[in-house]
């Protein structure tokens, strides 16, 4: 089997080769063989699981809950109710965000249906920035 150098498995997985060696440090990605010149040599498996790790990333999990996911990945016979539970709260989060977000968007657009466009001394956005207590939603 050939054997895969570490740009070469960035590449492949979309990961950047610093990532790559972080991974490894902390653990998410077992330390690869090595060749005689020292060279790190990587095998399929590994950029499946980099490209795991990349993609879980992306949707915003933290490393410790992809860890517990690599965990589980790793044993495919077990419940995936933890993997099912990590998920969930992740989407709790994104709905969170989601809310915040949009308090957010109807600040800023209340904000600047109240700008007149004229000076500064009379400029809604500047008012607001300045006296959070003017904004119609505290919790953005």
């Amino acid at each position: 089997m050939k054997k895969i150098t570490i740009g070469e498995a960035a590449r492949q997985s979309g990961v950047k080769v610093p990532t790559v060696r972080y991974y490894e440090s902390i653990g998410l990605l077992a330390a690869p063989s090595r060749s005689e010149s020292n060279q790190r040599s990587f095998e399929p498996a590994d950029i499946s699981r980099l490209a795991f790790i990349r993609h879980a990333r992306e949707l915003g999990f933290e490393i410790e809950a992809i860890r517990t996911l690599l965990t589980l990945q790793d044993d495919p016979h077990q419940s995936c109710a933890s993997a099912d539970a990590i998920a969930k709260a992740r989407l709790i989060e994104v709905e969170q965000r989601i809310r915040s977000l949009m308090a957010l968007k109807a600040e800023l657009e209340i904000m600047m249906d109240g700008c007149g466009h004229g000076r500064v001394d009379q400029c809604r956005v500047i008012e607001v920035l300045a006296d959070h207590g003017q904004c119609t939603h505290p919790h953005h």
